[in-house]
């Protein structure tokens, strides 16, 4: 199998992380299943690389789309080593100001499509006793702000997922990564992102500099997706790949802090959140549950 390289699956392989990593795998000698809408541009990457490269449009909430895929995936190549779970859609807007339609769609990209593309590909991992599955979350997976709540509640849902999935098939030979960047220089920030319903006028003082922060700075992100790409080169090579890796100093910083402000929030009330239980109930220290 080393002889050979990997076999990649990468979603989202149009543009941003995805292109990225795919550009990155194959320059080493890898094989990947290239996939997303705009099928043209897979097709330009793909053609420099030969039979190493099989590009497939697949719109990645398509449950048929899907099982087409990976049927010419295993067809090709025999088996998928990596599936790397990229595409996704971002959002910005006061929680109130996106209609139900719009929230169910942020799910059903960012989670639901993930998760159904793993379980499609897991039991031919499961098959070849070994496999990983790399799923891009963000840093927007692990904290929150304001004007991302649709966006993080769908990327909270798939590390939710995810960890549980990374305990099911550990001893399976199937590894799980999540991938949590911070600002990295792709079309997050660009039009391709969801527009709310609606603005509401209470919530503009508070919305509004943070979309203008963030399409202001298109283009001027700090993080380089070709450095993330090969940084995800290493995790799936490695013999101890890590369940989380952020990726940005923004990201880390965004996470310490958050570390701090929820420890403060949870020790303010632990003494009357901790005293819950019934009079005779046994404590801990009393060997009890």
């Amino acid at each position: 199998m080393k002889d050979q390289g990997k076999v990649w699956f990468i979603t989202g392989a149009s543009s941003g992380f995805g292109k990225a990593l795919a550009e990155a795998a194959l320059a080493r000698g890898d094989r990947a299943v290239l996939a997303a809408r705009r099928v043209e541009r897979l097709e330009a990457l793909a053609a420099e690389h030969g039979e190493r490269a099989l590009p497939v449009k697949l719109d990645v909430t398509d449950p048929a789309g899907r099982a087409r895929a990976i049927d010419e995936a295993i067809n090709r190549f025999g088996r998928i080593d990596v599936l790397a779970n990229i595409a996704g859609r971002g959002s910005v807007g006061a929680v109130e100001e996106f209609a139900p339609e719009q929230l169910r769609e942020q799910m059903e990209v960012n989670f639901l499509a993930p998760a159904e593309l793993t379980r499609t590909v897991l039991p031919y991992m499961r098959a070849q006793g070994h496999g990983h599955v790399i799923n891009l979350t963000s840093i927007g997976g692990l904290i929150v702000v304001a004007g991302f709540g649709a966006y993080c509640a769908s990327k909270f849902a798939l590390e939710a997922w995810s960890e549980a999935l990374s305990y099911e098939v550990a001893s399976l030979g199937i590894r799980v990564t999540l991938i949590e960047p911070g600002n990295f220089r792709t079309e997050f920030a660009s039009d391709a992102n969801m527009r709310p319903a609606q603005q509401l006028e209470p919530y503009r003082s508070v919305i509004a500099p943070i979309q203008s922060g963030l399409y202001g700075r298109s283009g001027r992100q700090p993080g380089d997706p070709a450095k993330a790409a090969k940084l995800m080169l290493a995790v799936a090579d490695s013999d101890s790949p890590p369940l989380r890796l952020p990726l940005g100093t923004d990201a880390y910083e965004y996470w310490d802090r958050t570390v701090k402000a929820r420890n403060a929030d949870l020790n303010s009330w632990r003494e009357r959140g901790s005293n819950t239980a019934f009079e005779d109930t046994p404590t801990d220290s009393d060997g009890g549950a």
